[in-house]
Order: structure tokens, then C-alpha cells, then sequence
């Protein structure tokens, strides 16, 4: 009996995991993820309404469950100061991608919007808005607000409207069907199905104004490299200058990844005090800057264009100082 119980008292936690989720789930669904029948979802449920949480029914072919917004906070168990700081930290990742968090923050954050009461959420607005950091992780940066919207059409499969600007400065509006939020480099991109052109697109997020779920949900559809971000790499690299860095850095291995946050093998130790970087970037501006913030010597093989982006720098450097 105490087994059994422990069963469904896990089982509601993940439930509540699942409907905490800013999307409606067919009943279905849950069964088939809980490994349940649709009978003991629909008894889970009732159980979950009787301990008050407010899991609102929909009836149709595209209805299901889902948690209204307000909805009290555990398993999390956070009290309303904890509840605050955990939402201005996410959206403060989630404007400035770091390597490793990626999206992750901003489907914690949509998950933890989604439960929040109307007045907590009044305070993380207030507080993100009144909060400047001294370094901005992101060349473009975000509002979180957008990435939460992006994530929330992803996670519920519903067509998403927005205004896109390229880059060129024309302006259009798009259909698409959401499929990932991608973070790369110092931008965040989403990778979507568009409907006007009947094909596959990635859209920069800071270019994106006024999206809106429509509420239209879409069959799912995989796209052509079922891994998003190595899609959306090759794109990038199809569509814009690309530079293949060689350098010689005179610091030891493991204190230059450090400091780049640099991907698995892309530094390579030549002995205990240097080490040989080698890796990509679409801009020199960004290159030069990186290597110059690691406060040591090094030595530029590739590309040569770094290197006169380099010598420039120097010559603007002793330009402003003896001045």
C-alpha cells in the first residue's frame, strides 16, 4: 500500500512538472509520457484540483490541460522574495546567452512566469526594468518577454505572428511554425517553419517585434538536421563571412579555456605555459577583442585579415594615447 501510494504521489510531481509547462497537454499525451491511462490522468487531475491547483480543461480535437496562470509554486517551494530572485536572474540569462545555459533559462523562465501571481510578476517586471548589469554577455541583446513568448509558441506548437526586420532594414511580417530558440555566440536565434515561404528559416531574436501566439496549433514537422543548433551553425556559415582563427596563446591550456569559455578541443596545450587556439568567428571586431581581454602575448597565424585588423587597432591605440 505505501509502494502504491509512493507511486501516485510521484507521479503527481510529475504531472505537475509536465503542466507547469506554458502549453496544453491532450490527455493523451500525459498518458503516454506518465505511462498511465487516460482514466488515472483524468483521477490525477482531480486530485491535483482538490490540493488547489487550478488545472483548467479544454474540450475539442485540441484541447487538454493545462495550469492557469497563479498557480501556487510547489514542488518548487519557493517563497515569494526566493520566487523573484530566481525570475530576475533567469531573464537576466536569458538576455545574455552563456555558453552551456542556452535555452534552458529561457524554458525555466517560461515555465516559472506561467505560475507566478499577478503581483509577484508586477515585481519582476519593476526589477529587470530598473536593473543595468556592468557587462553585456550578448551583441544583440534581448527582451526576455520575446524569448518567452518564442519559447511558449515552441513548447505548444501554436503558429507565432511577428514583425521581422532583416538585415537591410526591410520589414516584414511572418507565419511561421516554431521549432527551437537557439543560442549562438553572443545571439539569440529561432529556428522556425515559415509559412509564406514553404521552407525552413532562422530569424535573429533582437530583429523580432510584436510576436503573438495565434493560438493555430501545427502538426510537428523535423527538419532537415534534427539537431537545431548544428542546423542553425550551417546556415550561419552558408550566409555570412566566416573566419577560421590560428593562434598561439602564451598561457597555459587550461586557463585560456577558462577564460574564452571555450568548446571542448578547440585549445590545444603545446606545453605547460602556452597553448594553440583554433576556432571560428563571423566578425574581427570580435576576435581582436577576445584575444586582447586575455592579458597575454600571443601570436596570430589566421587569418591574415585579423592580423591587419590587429595592426590598425595599434595604430589607432598610439593615435589616441599620444594626443
Amino acid at each position: 500500500m505505501l509502494g502504491a501510494m509512493g507511486d501516485m504521489s510521484a507521479r503527481l510531481l510529475a504531472l505537475l512538472s509536465l503542466l507547469q509547462t506554458p502549453r496544453e497537454w491532450p490527455g493523451s499525451e500525459l498518458a503516454e509520457r506518465l505511462e498511465v491511462s487516460p482514466r488515472t490522468i483524468r483521477r490525477d487531475v482531480d486530485r491535483l484540483r482538490e490540493l488547489g491547483y487550478p488545472v483548467q480543461a479544454t474540450m475539442g480535437a485540441v484541447g487538454g490541460y493545462r495550469l492557469a496562470a497563479g498557480a501556487a509554486m510547489p514542488p518548487l517551494l519557493l517563497d515569494d522574495e526566493e520566487a523573484v530572485a530566481i525570475a530576475v536572474g533567469l531573464r537576466t540569462a536569458a538576455a545574455h546567452p552563456v555558453e552551456g545555459i542556452d535555452e534552458a533559462s529561457v524554458r525555466a523562465l517560461a515555465k516559472l512566469e506561467q505560475v507566478l501571481p499577478s503581483r509577484l510578476r508586477h515585481r519582476v517586471g519593476a526589477l529587470a526594468a530598473a536593473t543595468v548589469p556592468m557587462l553585456a554577455g550578448a551583441e544583440a541583446p534581448v527582451d526576455p518577454r520575446t524569448l518567452v513568448v518564442l519559447a511558449g509558441a515552441a513548447a505548444n506548437r501554436e503558429r507565432l505572428r511577428f514583425a521581422y526586420r532583416s538585415g537591410d532594414g526591410a520589414e516584414t511580417r511572418r507565419l511561421t511554425e516554431p521549432y527551437r530558440l537557439v543560442a549562438a555566440g553572443r545571439r539569440w536565434y529561432l529556428l522556425a517553419y515559415d509559412n509564406d515561404r514553404d521552407d525552413w528559416r532562422i530569424f535573429r531574436a533582437d530583429r523580432i517585434g510584436d510576436p503573438h501566439a495565434t493560438g493555430v496549433r501545427f502538426p510537428a514537422r523535423v527538419p532537415p538536421d534534427q539537431d537545431p543548433a548544428e542546423f542553425v551553425a550551417a546556415k550561419l556559415y552558408s550566409s555570412a563571412p566566416v573566419y577560421e582563427v590560428v593562434a598561439t596563446l602564451r598561457l597555459p591550456a587550461g586557463q585560456a579555456a577558462q577564460r574564452l569559455g571555450a568548446a571542448a578541443g578547440s585549445v590545444e596545450p603545446i606545453d605547460d605555459h602556452s597553448c594553440r587556439l583554433r576556432g571560428r568567428a563571423d566578425t574581427l571586431e570580435w576576435l581582436a577583442s577576445r584575444l586582447l581581454m586575455l592579458g597575454c602575448e600571443f601570436e596570430v597565424h589566421e587569418p591574415p585579415e585579423l592580423r591587419a585588423y590587429l595592426r590598425a587597432l595599434i595604430a589607432r591605440a598610439a593615435r589616441a594615447s599620444a594626443s
